[in-house]
């Protein structure tokens, strides 16, 4: 895997309204994990050392809010393997790795 350090980062955010207080802490996680979402489809993953920016604003109403995000272009492949970038290692998803498939493990369970 290539070599982060030098990469350009990318800012991914979301702004909008929420009307009830009880619901931020919840929907904050949510729109984090949107976009998480909409960046890895573009082919970018995560920077895990840059936190993400959420900014709340009460109007009387209602409170307008905007999240902001941050990523490094890895490619499409990549990003799908990757949880994130910390600083400029990679930080890659766990695989399962398992000797044999589910339905000879299961079978097994059963004749136990």
């Amino acid at each position: 895997m290539k070599n982060f350090i030098h990469k350009n980062i990318r800012r991914f955010s979301l702004d909008g309204v929420i009307y009830d207080d009880s619901f931020i802490p919840r929907l904050k996680e949510e729109y984090i994990r949107i976009l998480e979402v909409q960046m890895k489809l573009q082919g970018f993953s995560p920077r895990l050392d840059i936190h993400p920016d959420f900014t709340i604003e009460y109007t009387g109403k209602a409170y307008n809010f905007e999240i902001s995000i941050y990523g490094t272009y890895v490619g499409k492949k990549n990003a799908e393997c990757l949880i994130g970038i910390d600083k400029n290692k990679p930080i890659f998803i766990q695989q399962n790795k398992s000797d044999g498939s589910s339905v000879d493990q299961e079978s097994e369970l059963n004749q136990k």
